[in-house]
């Protein structure tokens, strides 16, 4: 028979999943309604736009040829089917494939000169670009769109911006219903599990013991997949002692440097339930670090190795 505490628990875990579910879908009022199912004749132009930093950008006609900035923006418009209009991105994109025989106009550092010569009518940029370059850009006359995906809910609303000022409304909201529904088969196979059977994970995004606390993308992609961040009482990406990891005790260690070797033969993490059980896994930096549509496959990623047996042959 259940205990109190159990029933209790599967129906906050319920909750949880309409909850996430129904929130990741609503959307800020703006000059136009990025996630309405209403344009089945396309997006009439000229469109104002808001962006995730509140601005709003007028634009004239659609867009064909875009620029990039950072790699999940690409890989957004990848998704929507634009990739013949990308006409630059930058030297750390490689993804999808396509991406790597086109014009780069810079890394970290993005070169105005080389984004101007492409002639883009639409730049896409990000929270992380250097806001001195954007003002430039925008000086110089071009329409720039700041995205911002720090958490899944915003990775939704950058793709539906992206698909307003594209032309491509329809395909975004297909792309987030896709999106949404698979991560919703992944957190559903372990939401009715309560707190203290859930898998507790230490996140090792290097050798010096940074990790993400409860404000980072990598600490939501962990709950959405079972997981219990053992650092989520702190913030940002704090460096951590290794007496404290000990301390925590996790029962997997997830790490995007592909230190496991390393991990496993470190000096006195023997006792540590993750190393003891072998329970080390690399994962893939890109695919849990870009806030763009393979999202769900990060998550998948780490319910795999956090949850085998409840998550063997999801797709």
């Amino acid at each position: 028979m259940l205990s109190v505490k159990r029933v209790w628990s599967m129906l906050l875990s319920l909750l949880l999943i309409l909850s996430l579910v129904a929130g990741c879908a609503a959307q800020e009022e703006g000059s136009v309604n990025l996630m309405s199912p209403k344009k089945p004749q396309g997006i009439k132009y000229p469109v104002d736009v808001k962006d995730q930093t509140g601005r709003i950008v007028k634009i004239e006609k659609e867009p064909q040829r875009i620029i990039s900035l950072i790699p999940s923006n690409t890989e957004i418009v990848f998704a929507l089917g634009l990739g013949d209009r990308v006409v630059g991105v930058t030297d750390n994109d490689d993804y999808p494939a396509e991406v790597k025989s086109l014009p780069k106009v810079g890394g970290l550092t993005v070169n105005v000169e080389q984004v101007v010569a492409l002639k883009p009518d639409l730049v896409l940029a990000n929270t992380a670009n250097d806001p001195a370059t954007i003002r430039n850009l925008e000086k110089l006359g071009l329409n720039v769109l700041v995205l911002d995906g720090k958490n899944v809910k915003e990775v939704y609303r950058a793709i539906s911006i992206v698909g307003v000022a594209t032309n491509r409304a329809r395909e975004a909201d297909e792309m987030v219903a896709d999106m949404q529904e698979k991560i919703r088969r992944v957190f559903a196979k372990t939401a009715h599990l309560p707190k203290e059977e859930k898998v507790k994970v230490w996140i090792e995004l290097d050798p010096m013991l940074f990790t993400c606390g409860e404000d980072s993308f990598m600490n939501e992609l962990v709950k959405l997949a079972g997981g219990e961040n053992v650092a989520a009482g702190m913030k940002g990406w704090p460096q951590v002692s290794a007496e404290q990891v000990i301390k925590w005790n996790p029962d997997v260690i997830l790490n995007t440097w592909g230190g496991d070797k390393q991990i496993l033969t470190r000096k006195g993490w023997e006792t540590v339930s993750a190393v003891k059980n072998k329970r080390v896994y690399n994962l893939d930096p890109d695919l849990t670090s870009r806030p763009g549509p393979r999202i769900p496959e990060a998550v998948e990623q780490i319910a795999a190795f956090l949850y085998p047996e409840q998550t063997a042959g999801e797709k």
